[in-house]
């Protein structure tokens, strides 16, 4: 197994309609031998979309991994003085929540656990879902990419007709990131045609 007794903090952002991919390839850690411990934004914790309610997703997320969720900024803030992962996973990670980290801004559950998690020095893997990753956003991915312990999965645009400024991350890449930034390094390609 790639990831024995690997503790993963996996949060997701807001990015509802990509949450089923992401669901999968956290089955995959699990298959992998993480423990994988689930944090979840304020829009996940609280919103109840076309893709499905808050708590039936709470409830999918406690089964598949068997632990209970981090909703809270308090609850996520030991997971620094703790040490209480080997590394953090943010997928899919928004616009909004790729500038915040990017910024240093420490507002939401899953910034407080990413924050917490950096100051051990400890690995963070990103899977962008944006609709504005070619625009506004571009300058904070830049700054993401010269960060220590940040690394990126590959992303592409996924609708370069319709939504020019849209990117994406291939989440199947999640798994060989995470096997990348164990040894320290991103893994390439980093940009991906969809």
């Amino acid at each position: 197994m790639l990831l024995e007794g690997i503790k993963v903090g996996f949060a997701l952002t807001g990015s509802f309609c990509t949450v089923n991919n992401v669901l999968a390839e956290m089955e995959k850690l699990i298959s992998e031998g993480a423990k994988v411990y689930p944090i979840i934004s304020e829009s996940i914790s609280s919103l109840d979309t076309r893709f499905g309610t808050a708590r039936d997703l709470r409830l999918k997320l406690e089964g598949i991994t068997g632990n209970k969720t981090i909703s809270t900024i308090v609850e996520a803030e030991p997971i620094g003085p703790k040490s209480l992962m080997d590394m953090v996973v943010v997928a899919p990670c928004t616009g909004n929540t790729l500038a915040k980290i990017a910024n240093g801004i420490t507002d939401t559950t899953v910034t407080m656990a990413t924050k917490a998690h950096l100051r051990n020095q400890k690995p963070v893997i990103i899977a962008l879902s944006t609709n504005d990753g070619l625009g506004i956003n571009a300058k904070n991915i830049g700054l993401l990419l010269n960060m220590k312990n940040i690394f990126l999965v590959p992303f592409g645009q996924d609708g370069a007709k319709n939504k020019p400024n849209s990117l994406i991350s291939d989440t199947s890449q999640i798994i060989p990131t995470m096997l990348g930034a164990m040894e320290g390094r991103q893994i390439q390609p980093l940009l991906i045609k969809y």
